[in-house]
C-alpha cells in the first residue's frame, strides 16, 4: 500500500506537534503559549528537515490542478447540439 506524499506530510507534522505540546505541557508551561509554541515548532521542523516531502506533496497538488475537469453543462451541451443543427 502506497501513502501519498500529503497524508505522510500532514501526520509527520501533526505528530511534531503532539509532541512538542505534551512536552511543554509536562513541564507546566501555560497551555496557550505551549500551543503556539508548538505549531511554530511543528512549521519550523518540518519546514527544514522535510522539504523532499514538501515538495512531492507540491508537485502531487500541482499535477491534479493542471487538468482540470471540463464543467459539464446539459443546457450548453444542447445549445451546442443546436447550433450544430443549423449548420
Amino acid at each position: 500500500m502506497v501513502v501519498r506524499p500529503w497524508i505522510k506530510y500532514s501526520l509527520i507534522r501533526l505528530s511534531i506537534f503532539i509532541v512538542v505540546l505534551a512536552i511543554l505541557l509536562v513541564v507546566q508551561v501555560n497551555p496557550f503559549l505551549a500551543t503556539v509554541v508548538a505549531a511554530v515548532a511543528g512549521f519550523v521542523i518540518s519546514y527544514v528537515f522535510f522539504r523532499k516531502l514538501r515538495d512531492q506533496v507540491a508537485a502531487e497538488f500541482a499535477a491534479r490542478n493542471e487538468k482540470p475537469e471540463p464543467i459539464r453543462n446539459v443546457d450548453t451541451e444542447a445549445e451546442d447540439e443546436a447550433l450544430d443543427r443549423l449548420e
